[in-house]
């Protein structure tokens, strides 16, 4: 394959895993309010997608350390968050779970401390104590292993405008488990329309 159409497939092979992500966002994560926070950005077109080519967990966590930097050298009002989706690289959940303290590692080594966290999110995530079927996993269920960068201070504001956020997480796990599996996958399957309408147009 020529130089041209390689950067081609791979510019085509992120444009699709980044539309499959943000209709996610979309059905999943607005449609079901699993995060209250989220409609407002994704409104303004504050969220940053970006699709890291690592392959290796030190590549993703040079890149995770650029991202960091990046969204906090920016203004919030044109990036509030972003989403490290890395598709290559920690498929295994429990790698990735013991990622996430390097990665915190890597907050506090770079000064960011009480500036940004990270939110994970993956296809097979599974909180402590559960069994992979059970529903309430699917509250960070993505379609690719992705790091979620928050700005503390987003967070902080977010928080104070909800009173109830303390309850999130057990209102979340209940709407699972009124949607249960075969809802889910009819969401799963609308996502997957609208991903191929938007490929398509």
């Amino acid at each position: 394959m020529k130089k041209d159409e390689t950067t081609h497939a791979l510019e085509t092979a992120s444009a699709r895993i980044v539309t499959a992500t943000r209709n996610w966002v979309e059905k999943a994560v607005i449609g079901l309010n699993l995060c209250p926070f989220a409609k407002a950005v994704h409104t303004k077109g504050q969220i940053r997608y970006v699709v890291s080519t690592a392959d290796t967990q030190q590549a993703l966590l040079l890149e995770l350390a650029s991202e960091m930097t990046h969204l906090l050298a920016t203004d919030p009002v044109e990036i509030d968050t972003t989403l490290l989706i890395h598709p290559h690289v920690l498929g295994n959940f429990l790698e990735y779970n013991d990622f996430l303290a390097i990665a915190d590692a890597a907050i506090d080594r770079l000064g960011f401390e009480g500036q940004i966290q990270i939110a994970s999110f993956h296809p097979h995530y599974q909180f402590a104590g559960s069994s992979p079927e059970d529903i309430e996993n699917y509250t960070n269920r993505s379609p690719y292993p992705m790091l979620h960068l928050l700005r503390e201070a987003s967070v902080e504001r977010a928080v104070a405008s909800f009173p109830d956020a303390a309850e999130i997480f057990d209102r979340n796990i209940e709407t699972m488990r009124r949607l249960g599996p075969d809802g889910w996958r009819r969401l799963e399957l609308a996502a997957s329309l609208l991903e191929k309408e938007k490929i398509k147009n």
